[in-house]
């Protein structure tokens, strides 16, 4: 009996290189609508597609022959794939026993054929894949499969070339508000500096020696706060901070969730919704990972919550001692968790399990979670009733 849900042997150094981009699985159509097109007419197929899996979720970036933003990852082929160094074919799924029953197999899609080639990352890991399909049964020549093995690896340049690209966004962001920082920190010293000089000038035969050692003092102060704002601007700290995202709020992050996980909770029929605080809608603040650490709350919040359960997210910022805080709270009315679990949770041991629907699980979902949380020096706690439902509650610094 083949495995049917495999998992890689480096999974949770795969989602961590996946989670390294930062992608916002919702506008990179436009990116890869070129090469989806031509993966289809190399090989001859009705669709192509490139998907990018993470623990919960095949999330279809692009796509050519068939409208699919995301399906769950226990159902997809491509989870065979990212298992594979070279590629994975699949001549008829309606004969194979992991495919037989899936929903693409059947009316109205009657697919049959199948081919992924992994999109490894410079490190070595498949952090999804390119795959065509067909409703006829094909076997692709070598010569093909190599030309999708380049596509692939363009893939993979794009999506390298886009996070280089923000990342010198954000350099050229922080050089602006250092330059911000330093003509407004800088011009009180310096003022200061010309006024003491001008009054010597001006003043120097009506004087006093102690009047003018003053004002020598007074210079010497101003100078040493140029100095040490300096220091300040070439130390690693100030150059270190996370920044903020000037296009990005409450309510774009709401949009997105709701764009990214209601397919999800209508396909179980759940009721799901994101509430932020009105009043502070409008301040901006870095979207580093945090599409990654809802999304994995989100699914796992659906995957434990039955059929007209609820799924529902609250976000906030709160200020405490001149920093902003990043408050989310997700909340569901599922299964629910013993205290043991919820420990195994904090310390980023829990391992997976089935969900309500029979949903599988990949075993690194939430100690994902904690380890990105972990990472931006923020803090979750966790509350839970079995039978009932559970609440998750993160508070993110924003510096």
């Amino acid at each position: 009996m083949p495995n049917l849900n495999p998992i890689p042997a480096n999974e949770m150094d795969r989602i961590l290189n996946l989670y390294e981009f930062d992608i916002d699985y919702s506008n990179l159509e436009s990116t890869f609508k070129d090469l989806t097109h031509l993966a289809a007419k190399i090989s001859g197929t009705d669709i192509s597609l490139v998907n990018l899996i993470d623990s919960y979720t095949q999330w279809s970036v692009s796509n050519f022959g068939l409208d699919i933003d995301q399906m769950a990852r226990e159902d997809s082929v491509c989870q065979y794939t990212i298992s594979q160094d070279d590629y994975f074919e699949v001549e008829d799924l309606s004969t194979d026993t992991r495919f037989q029953d899936k929903f693409y197999v059947a009316n109205p899609l009657n697919l049959r054929y199948y081919l992924g080639v992994p999109l490894k990352t410079k490190t070595g890991h498949n952090i999804g894949a390119l795959c065509v399909l067909d409703k006829d049964r094909k076997k692709l020549t070598p010569e093909k499969i190599e030309l999708l093995k380049i596509i692939a690896k363009e893939i993979i340049t794009r999506l390298n070339t886009i996070k280089v690209i923000q990342d010198l966004k954000n350099k050229l962001l922080v050089e602006k508000e250092t330059s911000k920082k330093v003509a407004h920190d800088i011009r009180g010293p310096l003022a200061g500096i010309i006024g003491v000089s001008e009054i010597i000038q001006d003043q120097a035969d009506d004087n006093k020696l102690s009047d003018i050692l003053e004002m020598v003092n007074l210079i010497h102060t101003s100078g040493k706060s140029v100095l040490d704002l300096a220091d300040e601007i070439l130390s690693e700290k100030r150059i270190s901070k996370p920044l903020l995202d000037e296009n990005f709020n409450l309510v774009v992050l709401k949009e997105k969730l709701l764009k990214l996980y209601t397919p999800q909770a209508k396909y179980k029929d759940i009721n799901f919704d994101v509430r932020i605080n009105e009043s502070n809608k409008t301040i901006i603040f870095s979207k580093n990972k945090l599409l990654q650490i809802i999304g994995n709350l989100i699914s796992n919040a659906m995957k434990f919550t039955p059929e007209r359960g609820d799924v529902l997210v609250d976000l906030d910022l709160q200020t405490i001692e001149n920093i902003y805080y990043l408050n989310i709270v997700v909340t569901d009315t599922g299964v629910g968790m013993n205290d043991q679990s919820i420990e195994n949770i904090l310390k980023g041991s829990q391992t997976s399990s089935d969900g309500t629907e029979g949903e599988k699980g990949y075993g690194f979902g939430l100690a994902m979670v904690k380890h990105l949380i972990d990472g931006l020096k923020g803090k979750m706690e966790i509350s839970s009733i079995e039978g009932k439902g559970t609440k998750f509650e993160i508070k993110i610094p924003q510096y």
